[in-house]
């Protein structure tokens, strides 16, 4: 006899209970949550920015190797991120799901729990959502929403001559720790038995399962008085974002290799696979990063901030996206980021 619930005994209303009992709201600025025809939010005088993600299974996420729980946060993180790159506090969170039949109550309960956690620590409340039954996998989409100051939303497309180009942590780590659990899960399909060979890679599994939105480097700045010229989030690659903060803003950028951030696991990795770091930093994506440019002015602000490395400078539109190589030669960079469509 099974342990598990199959998800036609509970029906979409008896299962939507049940996950709402299970919420709790933490901002002023939720009046009406969870349980009527829409939510209710009242944010006062500031603006409100909205931002939406949707994760595909076998697209955006493989449960042989990806625990629901993880899966449940990540989808609140990447949400959060994009918050985060337009300077904005999020508040809340609209889930939608489309479940395949082979899910149990149990199952959505262990993403919900994901969900709930990431709510917790970002501060965020989950006020609605929708389900609906799917004849493929699991899909999730989020529509998340913040609060800003008005005049304090942070653009792509506002990044001036001279600026610093800043990233929070370090790159290419979510790319090799894919990688790695691919390797993993290709070893399993051939030999069930096989145990995964992951010690010593929890660092850089970690970023690709559970990756942390970086709301901790937006409140570190405004106490630093910083004020962001540009921002963009990194999921797509450095690369990728980088290019997309230069059109926007019609300048061009010169980053430097030697100071492009890794961790030392990822570094290892990449030798172990036989790729170039610098190419999986700036290609790799799902970092989560923040990428961003400040004036000259706040060098002295930044400069030993443990999370943040400077990496370049805002150059002129005619001079390029360059990356610039220890010996001093300089190289185009070129969107080679995920294509969601390839």
């Amino acid at each position: 006899m099974s342990d598990y619930t199959p998800l036609e005994s509970l029906g979409e209303f008896g299962l939507i209970r049940r996950l709402q009992e299970q919420v709790e709201v933490n901002n002023a600025s939720t009046v009406v949550g969870i349980g009527d025809d829409a939510a209710v939010l009242e944010p006062g005088q500031k603006q409100i920015v909205v931002t939406s993600d949707m994760l595909v299974e076998n697209v955006h996420f493989d449960l042989t190797f990806c625990p629901l729980k993880h899966l449940g946060y990540k989808a609140v993180a990447v949400n959060v991120s994009d918050i985060a790159a337009m300077n904005a506090i999020p508040t809340q969170i609209v889930v939608s799901l489309a479940i395949g039949a082979r899910y149990t109550v149990e199952a959505i309960e262990e993403l919900y729990a994901g969900i709930r956690l990431a709510c917790e620590n970002y501060k965020v409340d989950l006020v609605g959502g929708d389900t609906t039954a799917s004849r493929g996998g699991l899909v999730i989409s989020i529509t998340a929403l913040g609060e800003v100051e008005k005049g304090k939303a942070v653009l792509r497309s506002t990044a001036q001559l001279n600026d610093l180009i800043c990233v929070t942590g370090d790159l290419g780590g979510a790319y090799l720790g894919l990688q790695l659990l691919e390797r993993e899960k290709q070893a399993f399909l051939a030999d069930p038995e096989t145990q995964p060979e992951l010690e010593g890679k929890d660092y850089v599994v970690g970023r690709q399962l559970r990756p942390e939105a970086r709301m901790d480097v937006i409140h570190e700045l405004r106490e630093l008085g910083v004020h962001p010229t540009s921002m963009i989030d990194i999921s797509d690659g450095l690369g990728s974002e980088l290019l997309h903060i230069c059109s926007q803003s019609r300048v061009g950028a010169a980053i430097y290799q030697d100071k492009l951030p890794a961790d030392q696991q990822t570094l290892e990795t990449a030798e172990e696979f036989k790729l170039d770091p610098v190419t999986c930093i700036l290609n790799g994506g799902e970092d989560y990063e923040l990428l961003f440019t400040v004036k000259m002015a706040d060098y002295d602000k930044i400069r030993n901030h443990p999370d943040i490395t400077i990496i370049g400078n805002i150059t002129d539109a005619g001079e390029g996206v360059r990356l610039v190589t220890p010996s001093g030669n300089a190289f185009p960079i070129k969107a080679q980021g995920w294509n969601h469509f390839g």
